[in-house]
């Protein structure tokens, strides 16, 4: 009889408010065997202010496929390994979908400690609809993906939900102002942080204030449907 497979827990880690850090993704990264951390810098400050001493290992864009063979090795021995992103889910525009990919290879048990997710947020916050969505990642920055990427959405009857840095959000705007002039953005910047804000209003006149008033921090951009 082989031995009993480990558990991959995905714990969510706030974006902003370390207030949102839920009492059961504490208690999960203290009692797990093994802690991977997108950076283990932000993670190891945010658990030295709840007061939680871990050692943590590295989980990112550049070593997630050997993570991801690695984590495997422990849970084929049964242990039980905790992955946290930065802030937010893991694997939502964070690392992570190898490592589950493995999990389930091996056989092992995957679970989610959930909490704050950036892009349910936004779309909650938008007031746009929210029985079919589609999220789209980050946008492209090459001006000319860019265009393509805004122009399918001429037709999309679902809410679009997308990433953008703040300093390209006014090359984006423009174009969104050329291809889509009459479709409402919802912009939702500083999340459950002191500055929240979600502004609404179709590109131009979202290109107009941000000119005058230049964001801080990512952003979510969710477009309205094609349907309204």
């Amino acid at each position: 009889m082989s031995a009993a497979r480990g558990t991959l827990y995905l714990v969510a880690t706030p974006v902003g408010n370390v207030e949102d850090l839920a009492p059961r993704a504490l208690s999960v990264i203290r009692t797990a065997d093994a802690v991977y951390a997108e950076d283990t810098r932000h993670s190891g400050r945010l658990l030295e202010r709840c007061g939680v001493s871990r050692s943590l290992v590295s989980c990112h864009d550049h070593n997630e496929a050997r993570r991801a063979a690695e984590i495997a090795e422990r849970l084929e021995r049964g242990e039980t390994v905790a992955l946290v992103s930065d802030a937010g889910s893991p694997g939502i525009a964070d690392p992570g979908f190898r490592v589950v990919r493995r999990a389930h290879e091996v056989g092992a048990q995957v679970s989610c400690v959930p909490g704050p997710c950036s892009v349910v947020m936004a779309l909650s916050m938008s007031g746009f609809a929210t029985d079919r969505f589609v999220f789209e990642g980050w946008l492209p920055r090459r001006s000319g993906q860019l265009r393509n990427r805004i122009e399918s959405w001429a037709s999309e009857g679902r809410t679009v939900v997308v990433l953008e840095s703040n300093h390209r959000l006014l090359k984006s705007l423009p174009i969104f102002a050329e291809v889509l002039s009459d479709r409402r953005l919802a912009i939702c910047r500083e999340m459950t942080k002191l500055h929240e804000e979600c502004r609404r209003g179709v590109p131009a006149e979202l290109e107009a204030h941000y000119r005058d008033h230049p964001p801080k921090g990512e952003l979510v951009i969710v477009v309205e449907g094609a349907c309204g």
